[in-house]
C-alpha cells in the first residue's frame, strides 16, 4: 500500500508530520505538500505557469517533496508521474481548523482529496478543530483517528468518485466520545469588509471578521464535533440537484425553440 500524505497549511505545518507518522504503519509513505500555505485556496490546478518540485525533510529528518503549486497540484503531479510508485490511496491534512459545511467548497485539505476522487483513487482528509484559531494544536488525537479512519478504508474501500471528510474536536483524545457518519451541516461567516489605505493614499481590502460558526444540528459534521465526536462525511463530487431535473425539464418542455 503506497500511501500520499499531502496538505494546505504548507510542507512545515506539524499537522502533516503528524499525519505521516500515522501513515507509516500502514504502508509507504510518500510526502508531497506545497511551499507554502494555501488555506482556504479551493480546488486549483496551475496551467499557466510551470511547477517546481524539490526534495525537501520534514522536522523529523524524514524525505518529503514540495512544490510551488496548490494541494490539488501535488496530487495531479504524483499521479501524472512525478512519483514513480503507484500510489494506492490519498490522505490530506491534519488541517489546523475544522472543515465543515460551505467550508468543503474553500478548503485546500478537502480538494486535494477530492483530486483524488477525480482520479479513481480514495481520498481521505483530516481536520482538527482549531476554536478562535488557537495557535498550538495538540494533532495526536486527530493522527490517531486519522489512522482508524484510514485502516476502515484500507479494509472495505471506497466507491469510485467518494471521499471521506474527518473533523476532529480540538479534545484530549480520552474526552473524544467516537465517531458519528455525519451530512455536511450549515456553515455560518461572520464576514466583514475592512478598507485600509497604502502610504499613496489609495484604498486596498482584507475580509476580516471573527472566526466562522456553524449550526448545532444532530447528524451534521459541526454538530457532531461539537458534541464531543469525530465526523466521518461520506462527499462526492456529483452535485447536480437531483430533485429538480423533471421540474426544470417542465419549463422548456413545451418550449418552442428560443
Amino acid at each position: 500500500m503506497h500511501i500520499l500524505v499531502t496538505n494546505d497549511d504548507s510542507i512545515h505545518a506539524p499537522g502533516l508530520m503528524a499525519l505521516a507518522q500515522a501513515m507509516r504503519p500502514l504502508g509507504d509513505v510518500t510526502v508531497f505538500a506545497p511551499d507554502r500555505n494555501w488555506t482556504a485556496s479551493g480546488h486549483v490546478k496551475t496551467l499557466d505557469k510551470p511547477l517546481r518540485v524539490r526534495e525537501t525533510t520534514l522536522a523529523d529528518d524524514s524525505p518529503a517533496l514540495t512544490t510551488d503549486g496548490a494541494p490539488s497540484d501535488c496530487v495531479a503531479l504524483a499521479l501524472l508521474g512525478v512519483l514513480s510508485q503507484p500510489v494506492d490511496l490519498i490522505v490530506s491534512g491534519i488541517n489546523s481548523g475544522e472543515n465543515v459545511g460551505h467550508d468543503l467548497t474553500y478548503s485546500g485539505t478537502v480538494t486535494a482529496a477530492m483530486e483524488a476522487a477525480i482520479w479513481g483513487l480514495p481520498g481521505v482528509a483530516v481536520s482538527l478543530q482549531s476554536p478562535g484559531h488557537a495557535p498550538r494544536l495538540d494533532f495526536a488525537p486527530a493522527a490517531h483517528f486519522a489512522q482508524h479512519v484510514v485502516r476502515h478504508v484500507m479494509r472495505e474501500g471506497l466507491p469510485k468518485g467518494l471521499l471521506l471528510n474527518v473533523n476532529v474536536p480540538c479534545l484530549p483524545q480520552a474526552q473524544i466520545k467516537g465517531i458519528q457518519v455525519t451530512r455536511q451541516g450549515l456553515r455560518i461567516y461572520n464576514d466583514e469588509l475592512v478598507r485600509r489605505l497604502d502610504p499613496r493614499g489609495r484604498p486596498y481590502y482584507w475580509i476580516g471578521g471573527a472566526a466562522p460558526t456553524g449550526v448545532e444540528e444532530d447528524g451534521t459534521d459541526y454538530g457532531a464535533i461539537m458534541a464531543g465526536y469525530v465526523s466521518v462525511s461520506p462527499i462526492q463530487l456529483d452535485l447536480t440537484a437531483h430533485d429538480q431535473l423533471d421540474r426544470l425539464r417542465a419549463w422548456f418542455k413545451l418550449e418552442e425553440k428560443p
